[in-house]
C-alpha cells in the first residue's frame, strides 16, 4: 500500500473516478468539488488530499485542510472527508494517512491538528481528544476532536 498526493498524481482521472465510487454523501460531495475545480475554494489554498492505494484501487481517503465543516474559523488544520472503503475497514489503515498528516504538520510546526466528526470511540484508537462541540457550516453540532503532535 502508497500514500500519494491526489494533487501531485499523474492519474488524477483515475483517483476521482474511485473517490466518486464512495458510498458516502460528503465522499460525493468531495467528487464533486475535484470534478468543478472548487475544492480549494471550499477547504483552503494549501490544503491536500491524500490517497492510501492498493494498487489501482483506492482503500481510503482524507484532506488535510485550512478549512472543514465547523464555522468557526479558530482552529486550524483539520483532518477531513476521512472515509475507507468497506472491504479494506477493520485493520485501521486510515491511521497511515493520519501518520502522513502527522509529519507535513510536524514540518510545518503546527501543534495540533483537529478533526470534526458525529462518531464516538473512532478516532480516540488513533490519539486524538474530545475536545468540544461546535456549529457546522451546516447548522447542526459537530464533535470536534484535537490531536498535539507537539512541535
Amino acid at each position: 500500500m502508497q500514500v500519494i498526493s491526489y494533487f501531485e498524481s499523474k492519474e488524477q482521472k483515475h483517483w476521482l473516478d474511485e473517490i466518486g465510487k464512495s458510498d458516502w454523501s460528503a465522499g460525493r460531495f468531495l467528487h464533486e468539488l475535484l470534478s468543478q475545480g472548487t475544492f480549494f475554494d471550499t477547504v483552503g489554498e494549501g490544503s491536500e488530499l491524500l490517497l492510501l492505494t492498493d494498487g489501482d484501487n483506492l482503500v481510503s481517503f482524507c484532506t488535510y485542510a485550512v478549512r472543514d465543516e465547523i464555522a468557526s474559523t479558530e482552529y486550524s488544520p483539520w483532518i477531513g472527508f476521512v472515509y475507507t472503503f468497506p472491504k479494506y475497514r477493520g485493520h485501521r489503515y486510515v491511521g497511515r494517512l493520519f501518520e502522513v498528516i502527522e509529519s507535513i504538520a510536524k514540518e510545518h510546526d503546527i501543534p495540533d491538528i483537529y478533526l470534526s466528526t458525529d462518531h464516538i470511540g473512532l478516532y480516540e484508537k488513533y490519539g486524538f481528544e474530545y475536545m468540544t462541540q461546535m456549529e457546522s457550516i451546516y447548522g447542526g453540532m459537530s464533535r470536534v476532536y484535537v490531536k498535539h503532535i507537539g512541535r
